[in-house]
């Protein structure tokens, strides 16, 4: 057993962490697989906390719906709440399977050396949750996981135009804080370009601007489940992706697939 004061993750030093929401999501993650009920003293003895504090925070996650009593002094359940803590997420997941058969019509052709991602924004960046290329291509930009900047990157300029004008301020203004004054500029020109390019054709471009090599457009999907913003793109390098053929053969496959993307699924009969 692991005494709660000696926890990083239960840190009371740090006048910014919250040691009540902490000690709250320790008794929601003593559930172990196949593991129905807890009692208040399985509770303490898992997680270190007193017996006394863990009675009022069952209490409170109980008044929350995070868990269930079925009678005054019994175990404990899982409420119905806790799945609406994974909601964003498995909307994401689901998302993500669909994504995959968009990003490979987007690609289809006899050009192997054009790729598609969708992307999700994590802080400054937007991350790849889902990649389509051809196994002969040579561009080995687009691979799972891998993070984009936001003002400069098409995909990352998409995810802002699928944000509230006052967010995509916000964003900015962070990026200003963190930033070197001699970049300052191209950050600004980075959404001033997003927003133009959005207006003319709908969708967002970067032609060299986040690696000069790299040619890219995307646009923002906005699904109906969740909050997150997510974006698709289609690129590669530039030398064998041209803007125009970009902008004049993949364009409408990318603005087809984002708005399917965007659609409610269908829920199976």
């Amino acid at each position: 057993m692991t005494d709660p004061e000696d926890d990083p993750m239960d840190d009371a030093s740090d006048p910014k962490f919250v040691v009540a929401l902490s000690r709250g999501l320790a008794l929601l993650r003593a559930f172990r697989p196949n593991e129905i009920t807890l009692s208040n003293q399985s509770f303490a003895s898992r997680t270190g906390l007193p017996k006394a504090t863990v009675t009022r925070l069952t209490y409170t996650l109980c008044k929350l719906g995070y868990l269930v009593q079925a009678e005054p002094g019994g175990a404990y359940r899982l409420g119905p709440g806790v799945l609406t803590l994974g909601h964003g997420v498995l909307a994401g997941m689901e998302l993500k399977d669909r994504a995959q058969l968009e990003l490979a019509d987007i690609c289809r052709g006899d050009n192997p050396n054009v790729a598609a991602a969708l992307g999700e924004r994590f802080g400054q960046s937007v991350v790849y949750l889902a990649t389509h290329r051809s196994p002969n291509s040579v561009s080995m930009i687009f691979h799972l996981g891998a993070q984009v900047p936001l003002f400069h990157s098409s995909i990352g300029r998409a995810s802002l135009m699928g944000l509230s004008v006052d967010k995509q301020e916000s964003l900015l203004d962070d990026a200003l804080r963190r930033a070197d004054v001699a970049d300052h500029a191209r950050l600004k020109n980075g959404l001033a370009r997003a927003r133009e390019d959005f207006a003319r054709y709908g969708f967002c471009t970067s032609f060299g601007e986040w690696r000069k090599e790299i040619n890219g457009i995307a646009a923002p999907v906005r699904p109906e489940q969740g909050q997150s913003q997510y974006a698709l793109n289609v690129g590669g390098f530039g030398f064998l992706n041209p803007a125009d053929t970009l902008i004049d053969q993949y364009a409408p496959r990318l603005l087809r697939a984002a708005q399917t993307l965007s659609l409610r699924p269908t829920p199976h009969a």
